[in-house]
């Protein structure tokens, strides 16, 4: 549902690289992770490559893992998205599942929210813009034992809560989502395993770009300064 956010970096010497950004550290605020992993691989770059220039864009996942396939991206955070094998993913984080409802929901009452206790709630599901993220939630819900068909889906983050405040309704979301609830809007976690996410650095096998290969040999440091900085 959410729209990914991406820097996109190009030198003149080296072409272009682009990064996405758009999902939470397991143990801390989302993000703030995705935030700090962006200074940090700016930093790791620009240490190397002081000619980069860099630009804030977003895009959805789907697209990001298209525009690796056609050479247009040199690597993304992104979804793990599927159908794309010459596409590599390298585990960032994960990212818990979230209950959202209205604040005076029947279901805010409670700390934490079991997937039976949604049957009968109308439901505000993510739509295809977000295939990676449905399939997550389409599973868990299965695994669950639970029968829901979705009364409406969103397209993206504003348009979900706006969704689940009119139609009194409930959704699962992403835990970063919680930081753009409207004041109607509320988290709930859920009980028991809790589904998560996972937010990957993507790129082309085949892609031989020097700024590709440099992002790729700081990439364990720079998920050990993020987990460190979002604990």
């Amino acid at each position: 549902m959410a729209v990914q956010n991406f820097i996109q970096m190009s030198d003149p010497q080296f072409g272009m690289f682009t990064k996405d950004a758009s999902f939470e550290h397991e143990t801390g605020n989302f993000e703030f992770a995705i935030a700090t992993a962006n200074r940090e691989a700016l930093k790791n770059l620009r240490d190397e490559l002081p000619n980069i220039d860099v630009m804030i864009s977003s895009q959805y996942s789907p697209l990001l893992a298209d525009g690796l396939s056609k050479g247009k991206i040199d690597a993304a955070f992104l979804r793990r998205e599927r159908g794309v094998p010459e596409l590599a993913f390298r585990l960032l984080v994960k990212e818990p599942l979230v209950v959202i409802l209205p604040g005076d929901h029947r279901l805010a009452a409670l700390k934490a929210i079991s997937p039976r206790d949604l049957v009968g709630e109308t439901f505000v599901a993510v739509s295809n813009t977000a295939p990676v993220l449905r399939v997550v939630i389409d599973n868990y819900l299965k695994r669950s034992g639970v029968n829901i068909t979705p009364d409406h889906e969103a397209d993206h983050l504003s348009m979900g809560m706006s969704l689940i405040a009119s139609t009194r309704g409930v959704g699962l979301l992403p835990a970063y989502a919680q930081n753009f609830l409207p004041s109607p809007v509320t988290s709930r976690p859920l009980k028991g395993d809790t589904p998560t996410i996972e937010l990957v650095l993507g790129y082309k096998k085949s892609n031989e770009s020097p700024i590709l290969k440099l992002l790729l040999s700081r990439l364990d440091e720079l998920v050990a300064r993020v987990s460190k900085k979002t604990r």
